[in-house]
């Protein structure tokens, strides 16, 4: 299996696509002015106490207040609080935290009323993102996540992932982190360790200490609560850290700052597989090139069809996800309906694993597989199922079929689910019903052209259009595209463009920065 990654810079937004032998499995995007997100640390005052659900309020400069339950404040809350104190007493010398003093650990029965009261500090993390109306979540027990560790101040144990079966390695690796690890640090050690040298593990472990003492050092210097003082990589560096794996052949990238900081980050944790991060320059837009853009319009949407006609209805809930299998127009089997029922169930299965992954879809997910007669057939789907979701990251629960042919799955939900809408609103009459004549949409963009060019100033351009009017300008030996070039100069550029509706077109510089030709007019 080979495995690609995609990274679509725009100037708004970030997209990150992961292609299994070129299909799409996973797909992230989101703006690049957005704040949030899973792993920030803020020192921030408490809101609001709510003793009935012994949790509270956090202001953590959000719309909506952050939760803070008191399970979450974690067995050293004391010691974070008093080290929190020592820090912000002296704003010119920093108290070391190797002298920090470990106080004895929070019971668990108590209540958030005795810890904490309105217009205290706090120094929270972010473990779930603001989904729907409900704001982020938070925990107390902070942590700095690496490729190889995890690092965990006020913890002085050293835990090995259960995934490194090996005895031998697992001594090993819980050994030379002792050996390493400073004095009041627990430290985390992630499967992708497994077989490193203590070089590696060392270089890390420096640098997740480093970002600990900056985060303190901000908690020092400033004064305005509340702040943000540790911020998570990258979107880009953040989920490269989590997926990345040796098989990659690939890592594409169209923007070159994001390209050096990817090219920075895969060079730290494998030098061998740096030269597979390549920077794409072509005209063509990134993810049509990649055939990525048609995979997004035909697997997102509430009708996602799969193999002979057969097809998922997908529907999102406040509460839920439920999926509904049809098997279509599809051709009964010549073996009878339990069969034909068997394979549509198999094919849902395979597609609601990838739609699961690229959607990130989270929570309860219950899905209505067509009825079969046969235990044996129920348990092939169970265990198809159970393989299928083999390769989630994400932690989940799959459960057998009940006697009304219902599957239920739990996913561990970080952040809301990925809603693409691959609708598209017609971009000449904007939804009111009546447009230009067709025939007059060539003319228009040639007025945009002159109005570029003789007016504006810009000599070299890229026309994005949709791939039907692109085949039309460009048709003949003296197109209507070699005409423009012969009036207007050869600075103009077109591009196919798959994300475009059909008689839509946006223009972007040589620098490829959009430009804004929309008129008044065009929307009256």
């Amino acid at each position: 299996m080979t495995s690609e990654v995609v990274i679509d810079v725009q100037q708004k937004d970030i997209s990150i696509a992961l292609l299994e032998d070129k299909n799409l499995v996973e797909y992230q995007s989101e703006t690049r002015s957005a704040s949030f997100s899973v792993g920030n640390i803020y020192v921030a005052k408490v809101k609001k106490l709510m003793p009935g659900l012994n949790a509270c309020f956090v202001n953590v400069s959000y719309e909506r207040d952050a939760f803070l339950h008191y399970l979450d404040l974690g067995n050293q809350f004391d010691s974070y609080q008093k080290y929190l104190k020592q820090v912000q007493s002296d704003r010119k010398k920093l108290y070391p935290f190797s002298k920090a003093s470990r106080l004895p650990d929070l019971p668990k029965e108590g209540t958030i009323q005795n810890k904490l009261k309105v217009g205290d500090e706090v120094l929270v993390q972010i473990v779930k993102e603001p989904i729907s109306t409900k704001g982020p979540r938070l925990t107390a027990e902070l942590s700095f996540a690496g490729r190889y560790l995890v690092l965990i101040p006020f913890n002085d144990k050293v835990s090995v992932s259960s995934k490194i079966k090996s005895g031998e390695e697992r001594a090993r690796l819980k050994q030379l982190i002792q050996s390493i690890k400073p004095k009041n640090f627990g430290v985390i050690v992630r499967t992708v360790a497994e077989g490193k040298r203590v070089a590696e593990l060392d270089t890390e472990l420096k640098i997740l200490l480093k970002r600990w003492e900056d985060a303190v050092v901000k908690v020092q210097k400033t004064q305005t609560r509340p702040q943000l003082v540790y911020e998570e990589t990258s979107r880009v560096v953040a989920l490269l850290r989590d997926l990345f794996n040796p098989s990659y052949e690939n890592i594409y990238v169209n923007d070159t700052d994001i390209f050096k900081e990817v090219k920075q980050y895969v060079t730290l944790i494998a030098p061998e597989k740096a030269e597979i991060v390549k920077l794409y320059s072509g005209n063509v837009p990134i993810f049509d090139n990649f055939n990525v853009t048609k995979q997004i319009k035909s697997s997102f949407g509430k009708i996602v069809n799969y193999k002979h006609g057969a097809y998922l209805i997908i529907e999102h809930t406040e509460a839920l996800h439920v999926v509904d299998v049809n098997s279509g127009n599809r051709t009964r089997s010549a073996n009878g309906q339990e069969a034909n029922a068997l394979d549509v169930n198999l094919g849902a299965a395979d597609e609601l694993a990838r739609q699961l992954r690229l959607r990130d879809m989270g929570g309860i997910i219950v899905v209505d597989f067509i009825d079969m007669n046969l235990a044996e057939d129920r348990q092939i789907l169970y265990e198809r199922m159970c393989k299928n979701m083999q390769k989630d990251r994400a932690r989940h629960n799959i459960l057998p079929l009940s006697k009304f042919g219902l599957m239920q799955i739990t996913r561990q939900r970080v952040r809301p689910a990925m809603d693409v809408n691959v609708e598209e609103t017609c971009p000449t009459c904007f939804g009111k019903g009546k447009i230009k004549s067709s025939i007059l949409f060539t003319e228009q963009l040639e007025n945009k052209i002159d109005r570029l060019v003789n007016k504006i100033g810009v000599k070299k351009f890229y026309l994005h259009v949709h791939p039907y009017v692109a085949a039309y300008i460009n048709q003949g030996i003296i197109s209507l595209k070699r005409k423009w070039q012969i009036k207007y100069g050869m600075g103009v550029h077109v591009v196919s463009s798959q994300k475009m509706a059909f008689l839509q077109y946006e223009f972007y510089d040589c620098n490829k920065e959009f430009i804004d030709m929309k008129e008044e007019i065009e929307t009256k």
